[in-house]
């Protein structure tokens, strides 16, 4: 499941890859953030206000919880395919899951990334990599929700990032989900009204054509955690290097600070 990604640019990169201006940041708010888990505030486009980048609670409560929750991730395929079938293509059975079905009817956000950390199913984040595509900052699909804390009438605005079944690259890394990222053009469409029978379309796997990824020292499990050395390779990328190269001389480009940054960088990934 998807309970780790990474931003690392400064905000006003998202805001011009995304066309939306940002409120400003909560005080609790760290960016750039290179190991962000539930319970952080993070960067969401919701469909009720596209032109603007709101920070919600990575962790939905559903508005009809008595306890506060951290739905971080929502199956897409809800009961079914129990035995986690990288080829099931069946019923998106996230429509009638009782936390679900509202949002993913009205209730959809883009979850702003620059990559993920995953690892195996049994061996988790004692054996994590980092896995990113060849376009980002990126857009995962997500839902939505607000929830009133009974003790002090507090509004929590939350989210969770949609899972669907692995690519190829997921398989190699031994994991069985991969969370849902949508291709560029269909990042409005995700927030639009659209029918139920649209929104479900658009919940496959990234193409592993465009997805690589590569081990990290499991430092990273640690959710306090977070700075730029935690993105350094420790092992080959999953897929040949001929089509990865790591410069050590260079800082973390995408995976760190800008050019004009005059801070210390670490290394960095550049795709060829």
């Amino acid at each position: 499941m998807c309970g780790r990604y990474v931003l690392i640019e400064k905000l006003e990169a998202y805001e011009q890859r995304f066309h939306a201006k940002a409120f400003p940041a909560p005080p609790r708010v760290v960016l750039p953030h290179f190991n962000l888990g539930p319970g952080a505030l993070a960067p969401v486009i919701l469909n009720t206000d596209p032109n603007h980048i709101r920070w919600l609670r990575f962790g939905m409560t559903p508005f009809w919880a008595k306890k506060s929750m951290l739905l971080f991730n929502a199956r897409s395929e809800g009961d079914h395919n129990s035995d986690d079938n990288p080829g099931f293509r069946g019923a998106r059975g996230i429509i009638t899951k009782p936390a679900f079905r509202k949002p993913i009817r009205s209730q959809r956000c883009l979850v702003i990334a620059d990559a993920f950390i995953e690892g195996p199913k049994q061996e988790k984040l004692d054996k994590p990599y980092l896995v990113f595509i060849q376009r980002r900052p990126f857009a995962f699909a997500g839902i939505w929700d607000e929830w009133a804390d009974p003790e002090t009438g507090e509004i929590i605005s939350s989210f969770a990032i949609i899972t669907t079944t692995p690519n190829t690259v997921l398989q190699k890394i031994g994991h069985h989900r991969s969370p849902v990222i949508l291709h560029e053009n269909n990042e409005r469409r995700w927030l639009q009204d659209i029918p139920l029978s649209e929104v479900t379309a658009l919940l496959d796997p990234y193409p592993a054509t465009g997805m690589n990824a590569y081990p990290l020292d499991k430092r990273i499990k640690h959710p306090r955690e977070n700075d730029p050395t935690l993105l350094n390779p420790v092992g080959p990328s999953v897929v040949p290097e001929k089509e990865l190269r790591i410069v050590q001389d260079l800082k973390l480009q995408g995976m760190g600070y800008t050019k004009r940054d005059d801070r210390p960088q670490q290394g960095s990934l550049e795709l060829l």
